[in-house]
């Protein structure tokens, strides 16, 4: 029963099944061949930023203030529309949320009430493809973008340079992994310590953080084999350090401090048995042969704990990372997704009216469109929200004007769908 629940996982629209696990393993090694990679593959044709960076209270302040500001009459009308808008999301989105929670319960590991029945594992793997299943229109509503195969393959592989915490990861551990983001920031970062900020270098000069890719909001779900969901949120995370949300990693040193901590242990070791070995030698009049294993087996000890050290080092700014990051997990998530996802419709439909009004230059309507808009209004609203959100925050970002539309239809209010006239 597990293989066919696993088969069930490969043909849907989450999971790691073996022909997955080999396409992903194919675009690894694709990367480790290229010669220091900067971003995936058609990575601006795969994520559109659609996350509308203001709260709707900051959004409804800036409208009305620029377009529905000349008259009292105006104004009134535009928030007793925001009103409406809350009010009816409010009820639609409190029941997704509890059909989302009754659907997870079973599976929800930091339940404290009293199990009701035991589940085998392929019970668990099928519950939690429908709760996945579930959550994918959330997080697309909520403007998160479904990271692809191909970004997923360079976050495994590629490593950034001021990175010092590295980890690997085993694809055959897991069932399945997803990662959403949303907010994608180019700047500087400090990125995988909260500990103390050390003097680096032989000038002991403290090192700047570079400007890097990274996200706002990255949502992770993942599921080792024969354990369970694991769903989680962190923030300011960038795109090479994906792989470090993941469970079931292993801290590694990287190729360069393990080339200079070898070199230091030669060159010290060296000058120990030059100064040492040869007293040694001449005193105590012990063997050539004994001597030379007793310094190697000196000196893989010190190469053990050195290293040893310097794994425990970077597992406790990886925990203290995890620890600073994660802003919600597993059952809180699902109410975190439903609360964002609720946010983000109200901002698509309230700008979405404003500008069809401006567009079309009447007032609200109080019935329902009873036809759809015109392409050419549709993709002009996409034109003009998009070029008003750049100017206001600086940031390219792709509103969904189809969806918003199909919104303001949902809501029973709308604009004149009648195309715009052009003059000579």
């Amino acid at each position: 029963m597990l293989c066919v629940a696993r088969l069930a996982l490969g043909a849907g629209v989450i999971g790691l099944p073996c022909r997955g696990k080999s396409s992903l393993a194919a675009k690894m090694v694709k990367y480790r061949k290229m010669w220091k990679p900067t971003e995936p593959q058609n990575w601006a044709v795969d994520y559109q930023e659609r996350y509308i960076p203001f709260s709707k209270d900051q959004l409804v302040d800036a409208l009305v203030k620029e377009f529905h500001s000349s008259s009292p009459a105006d104004r009134e009308s535009f928030m007793a529309f925001v009103s409406h808008v809350d009010s009816n999301l409010l009820l639609r989105y409190h029941s997704v949320r509890e059909q989302l929670q009754f659907l997870y319960a079973p599976i929800n590991p930091d339940r404290d009430t009293l199990e009701e029945f035991s589940m085998t594992d392929a019970e668990r793997l099928v519950k939690e493809q429908e709760v996945l299943a579930k959550m994918e229109p959330l997080l697309n509503q909520a403007n998160f973008n479904s990271l692809s195969e191909e970004a997923l393959a360079y976050a495994l592989v590629v490593h950034h340079p001021h990175d010092e915490v590295q980890v690997t990861v085993n694809l055959d551990q897991y069932e399945y992994m997803r990662f959403w983001a949303l907010g994608q920031r180019i700047g500087p970062l400090r990125v995988m310590t909260t500990l103390p900020v050390q003097k680096r270098g032989f000038f002991d000069k403290t090192r700047i953080p570079s400007d890097r890719r990274y996200f706002k909001r990255v949502v992770v779900a993942a599921r080792v084999k024969n354990a369970y969901l694991m769903l989680k949120c962190f923030k300011d995370i960038p795109l090479e350090g994906l792989e470090q949300l993941l469970p079931a990693v292993k801290v590694r040193t990287s190729i360069l401090y393990r080339t200079l901590l070898n070199m230091m242990l030669i060159v010290s070791g060296l000058a120990v048995f030059v100064n040492v070995g040869m007293v040694v030698l001449s005193d105590l009049k012990i063997g050539t042969t004994t001597l030379l294993i007793f310094f190697a087996a000196l000196m893989a000890f010190r190469a053990s704990k050195a290293f040893g050290q310097r794994r425990n080092v970077h597992s406790l700014e990886l925990v203290h990372m995890l620890y600073y990051r994660s802003t919600s997990n597993n059952a809180e998530l699902l109410d975190a997704i439903a609360l964002r996802a609720q946010e983000e419709h109200a901002k698509e439909v309230i700008l979405a009216q404003s500008f069809l009004l401006q567009l079309h230059h009447h007032h609200y309507h109080q019935h329902p469109l009873q036809e759809d808009i015109a392409p050419e209004i549709v993709e002009q609203l996409k034109k003009e929200v998009q070029t008003w959100l750049l100017s206001h925050s600086e940031l390219d970002i792709t509103f969904c004007a189809e969806r918003a539309c199909q919104h303001l239809r949902e809501l029973g209010v709308g604009v004149s769908p009648i195309a715009p006239t052009h003059t000579v």
